[in-house]
């Protein structure tokens, strides 16, 4: 029988003595000082080598949204001068602007990458070669929380199989970091224990006794014990999935560019099996070309982080990541818990290059199963993110860097504010002094917004004529028109819900109420209906409330017909993309048909997916 151990108080490592395999190496620390935000740090001149036209694409994209904004914002403000103009239409015109100019931003982002994919020509079958193994040492951590032990093992046992028949096993070590509760530690343990007898790799497991800072606190706490045995980590989550030749790729191309701290990959999504899951995962595998490449041309050197599926230089982390505890007594206080994109930024901050990569396949990924799994996901890093403004201030940071942290806060401060304008258009509509004032004068204002709305879209499936390989995964044409079209029916009807749901989660935020830490549902089969309607009651008294207005003829409400709709089919919509068997049903009938429904986790030894950095971020020179 297996003596089952915790790590101890004092941070030795449990293990069967000087003769056996202990649970973990031995320690290499590694110093990683917290840094001082407020100011600029120390540290050599920029490295980062510049290449291409970074600032004329940035300003595309910036004044092109303004420019957008401006003119749909213009158009709506006409009738309001009708009775001449006080602080409320103001108000109105700036919210107006700053929604649509958001809108506009995401369209001309998938514009762009849809010239990007058309520039690269039609896709050719995915290269496979035998890549040159990385000199230096890799780190696979897996941070955990009270996972399924089952599921996290499959992962694992997968990733180690296939860096093994790559012939890597001896360059990449693995580590389950765990931050689970002491109840699930034994089982978690004895897993551990199976998976090391079986893996051609090494592999170790560590559990802290006190999970300070989540996630980033535990992989903070092995780069300051075991950190400076490794060249570069590869960080992942407990849903994620790399083959061996992925793994390698990346860590070839970190080590030949010695001015990269980080290479993020853009994951795909697999293994969903309700309708709300496959829903995702049809949508990432259509449109997630088009907005990854938008993403990787204007992004640059200084590209975002998402906390997984990224290869990190480990010393650059360390000399740059060290977060600090925001001040308790102030709003947003406490632990940064969107770590990945502020880490990213620090990076960017002592000179290190951030990129996103292009991968065909080879980085996967899960997705919740339910819409009330994502909601307590997303509850989570809507605080998060809202915390980032706190951090635009943050001495030496490079101007893209604060910008992508103020559009991580934005993400969600957007779904107060159109609901904000919903009832500030209602308003405007109430209070207008004469008769046949009608707020939006033109056809073309939404025509505009339409084709904002359904332009990244449309660049989607433009460029998913140059790749008949995934067309053929996605089932064919006829498929893919109707997948579309159901997703499309789908996001609209989810839209008001998400929108409300994350205004209350900010409401909740502001009143001072933490996300907590709570485990996450991988797999569901359904849900119980009454549960459904108890969780979104709110959901369904505001949808009921829009529905009298409008059946009193109240002016201007008309407008709210699409979302009250939705929020009163909240619960069935909610129950039925809970069920895998509508999910099963739809994709033998040929909607939301995925490459996960074809794609099975095998790899040759040695080969491995090409990994693409754009031409244009290549890297002048070195350290």
């Amino acid at each position: 029988m297996y003596r089952v151990e915790s790590e101890s108080e004092d941070g030795a490592a449990p293990g069967f003595g000087a003769g056996g395999r202990g649970d973990l190496p031995p320690e290499a620390p590694l110093d990683m000082p917290v840094q001082d935000l407020s100011r600029v740090p120390v540290s050599p001149a920029d490295a980062v080598g510049y290449v291409g036209p970074l600032v004329q694409r940035r300003l595309f994209l910036i004044i092109g949204s303004f420019l957008f904004g401006l003119l749909a914002a213009q158009e709506m403000f006409t009738p309001l001068q009708s009775d001449g103009i006080d602080g409320i239409d103001a108000a109105f015109f700036l919210l107006f602007f700053g929604l649509f100019a958001w809108i506009a931003f995401g369209f001309l982002n998938a514009v762009a990458g849809l010239f990007v994919l058309l520039g690269r020509g039609p896709v050719p079958v995915v290269a496979r070669s035998r890549p040159d193994l990385p000199r230096g040492r890799t780190a696979v951590l897996m941070p955990i929380y009270n996972e399924d032990v089952a599921a996290v093992s499959r992962r694992l046992a997968a990733m180690t199989g296939s860096i093994d028949r790559a012939g890597a096993a001896d360059r990449f070590d693995f580590f389950i970091l765990s931050d689970s509760h002491e109840r699930a530690h034994t089982a978690e343990y004895l897993a551990f224990r199976r998976l090391r007898e079986d893996s051609g790799a090494a592999v170790y497991y560590r559990r802290r006794p006190r999970n300070i800072a989540r996630k980033p606190g535990n992989i903070a706490e092995w780069v300051r014990r075991f950190g400076g045995a490794y060249d570069y980590m590869l960080v992942l989550d407990a849903d994620s999935l790399m083959t061996g030749g992925a793994m390698i790729r990346l860590a070839t191309a970190i080590e030949a560019r010695p001015t990269i701290g980080l290479l993020q990959t853009v994951p795909q999504l697999i293994n969903g099996q309700t309708m709300f899951a496959r829903w995702h995962q049809f949508a990432s595998a259509v449109y997630g070309p088009v907005a990854s490449a938008g993403l990787r041309w204007w992004s640059g050197t200084e590209a975002t982080f998402w906390g997984h599926n990224a290869i990190v230089r480990v010393r650059a982390f360390a000399e740059s990541c060290g977060l600090p505890e925001l001040s308790e007594g102030s709003l947003l206080g406490g632990h940064i818990m969107s770590h990945d994109m502020v880490e990213a930024a620090l990076l960017r901050r002592r000179g290190w290059a951030v990129h996103m990569v292009a991968m065909p396949e080879g980085s996967y990924e899960e997705f919740p199963p339910t819409m009330i799994d994502h909601s307590v996901r997303d509850r989570r890093w809507c605080q998060g993110n809202l915390q980032h403004l706190r951090l635009l201030g943050t001495a030496g940071l490079h101007w893209v860097s604060r910008l992508q942290l103020f559009m991580g806060a934005s993400a969600y401060l957007t779904s107060p504010l159109w609901l904000l304008l919903l009832g500030a258009a209602i308003f405007e509509q109430l209070r207008a002094d004469f008769d046949g004032f009608v707020l939006i004068s033109s056809g073309w204002l939404l025509g505009l917004t339409f084709l904002m709305l359904i332009g990244p879209k449309i660049a989607a499936l433009i460029a998913l004529r140059m790749d008949r390989d995934l067309v053929r995964q996605l089932g064919g044409w006829p498929s893919i028109a109707r997948g579309t079209l159901l997703e499309i029916v789908t996001s609209v009807i989810t839209a008001p819900v998400i929108m409300l749901t994350q205004t209350m989660a900010i409401v909740d935020i502001l009143r001072g109420r933490q996300s907590g830490w709570l485990p996450q549902r991988r797999e569901a089969e359904g849900l119980d209906f009454a549960e459904v309607t108890r969780f979104y009651r709110w959901h369904i008294a505001l949808g009921a409330a829009m529905m009298t207005a409008i059946a009193l003829g109240i002016d201007g409400t008309i407008w709210t017909l699409p979302v009250a709709i939705g929020l009163l089919l909240t619960p069935a919509t909610v129950w039925l993309t809970a069920r895998a068997d509508v999910g099963e049903w739809l994709v033998r009938r040929g909607w939301f048909v995925s490459p996960a429904d074809h794609r099975r986790f095998e790899e040759g030894p040695g080969e491995a997916p090409e990994l693409v950095l754009e031409p244009s971020f290549a890297i002048a020179r070195g350290r």
